[in-house]
């Protein structure tokens, strides 16, 4: 009930063969809707995809996660718990930069509610690890068995078993004696108490920190326990809200049918967006077939002048021969005239001379 989608798009969905590793396996015919998550309860975002009411992707977003592009409108990420690799095909390049944002964003949103969970249980185990006697406020140097050695005795005691006062007064009593005998021997006791009025004054100021860590992990140890009372009360109110289930399966089931027939639906639009796409093409191809056939005929035409001025030229030259021809028809009948008559006359000259010898 906590985990509500907040960012989707659709895109084609792959994963890596895992026997090769290399080729990619469709794992939806068409585009489906790619969804990221956010779960509440538990801080987490997750991927998601269903085909149908199959789940394709359910991909839990980590801090060592990385999405790729690999082109312009393909990119993938590896997901260690899956074991597997998964890619998505947009349909534009802004989808795929967009779901590369978010991929970031959330990626970066996860790895801090990593740093915070861890900080609450160092937290949560600190008080539980570690007693007052051993956590030394950074102000205030350690309690070691070199401060807590009185006077060179040889004797060990700890804070729990005297006070600092009660430790002065044990310290000064055997020396009380000695002070009389010289007065160097004085000084030197005057300096070993003030030296021990330094340490009581250490002791002291290291008591009084300890005593204050102590509350405070009472106060955090109340903190934790106000929020196990009330992590107990939100799973009660869920385990109320999880009656519902039914309803919410019946919504999510006429969802997924909804999402089913607009995906049919978009997919009669797609086969008919290719049938268009085929039948621009098959316009394309005829309008080249339509200018290649102009080109021809044009060339055609021209190439039809050109035989036409050869053949009007070829007439002209032709009508001209036959001018020529008729002009040597009449000189050669001209010629033949003339010819048949000085034939003639030399018939007739023949025929005078022989009869000029047969006169003779």
């Amino acid at each position: 009930m906590g985990e509500q989608p907040i960012y989707s798009t659709r895109a084609h969905v792959f994963q890596i063969d895992p026997n090769t590793k290399k080729n990619w396996m469709p794992t939806s015919k068409h585009a489906v809707t790619v969804s990221y998550f956010y779960d509440s309860t538990r801080n987490v975002y997750r991927i998601i995809s269903l085909d149908g009411s199959k789940a394709i992707i359910n991909s839990t977003i980590t801090p060592n996660m990385t999405f790729t592009k690999t082109s312009h409108k393909f990119g993938q990420w590896a997901d260690s718990r899956a074991n597997t690799v998964y890619g998505l095909g947009f349909s534009s390049e802004h989808h795929l930069a967009k779901f590369a944002e978010k991929f970031a964003e959330y990626k970066e949103a996860a790895r801090m509610a990593k740093e915070k969970s861890l900080e609450k249980m160092e937290l949560a185990s600190s008080p539980s690890q570690e007693s007052p006697a051993d956590i030394h406020s950074p102000l205030t140097p350690p309690v070691t068995a070199d401060l807590c050695r009185i006077n060179g005795t040889g004797d060990d005691v700890t804070l729990s078993d005297v006070s600092p006062n009660s430790m002065l007064q044990s310290d000064l009593s055997p020396t009380t004696p000695t002070l009389a005998h010289s007065p160097a021997t004085n000084k030197h006791w005057e300096a070993e108490l003030a030296a021990l009025k330094s340490n009581n004054a250490k002791l002291t100021a290291a008591l009084l920190e300890s005593t204050a860590n102590v509350k405070q992990w009472k106060q955090q140890l109340a903190a934790y326990q106000d929020e196990a009372e009330r992590l107990h009360k939100r799973v009660s109110e869920l385990e109320s809200q999880s009656s519902q289930t039914n309803v919410i399966k019946s919504q999510k089931t006429e969802l997924n049918q909804t999402i089913e027939e607009l995906e049919c639906t978009l997919k009669a639009k797609e086969e008919e967006m290719v049938r268009l796409k085929e039948e621009v093409e098959n316009a394309k191809q005829l309008q080249t077939q339509k200018d290649e056939l102009t080109k021809k005929l044009e060339d055609t035409d021209m190439r039809n002048k050109e035989l036409e001025e050869q053949l009007a030229d070829l007439e002209q030259r032709l009508e001209s021969s036959q001018v020529d021809q008729e002009s040597l028809r009449k000189n050669l009948k001209t010629l033949l005239e003339i010819l048949d008559g000085k034939i003639f006359e030399l018939t007739e000259l023949r025929d005078n001379l022989a009869k000029l010898i047969e006169d003779s």
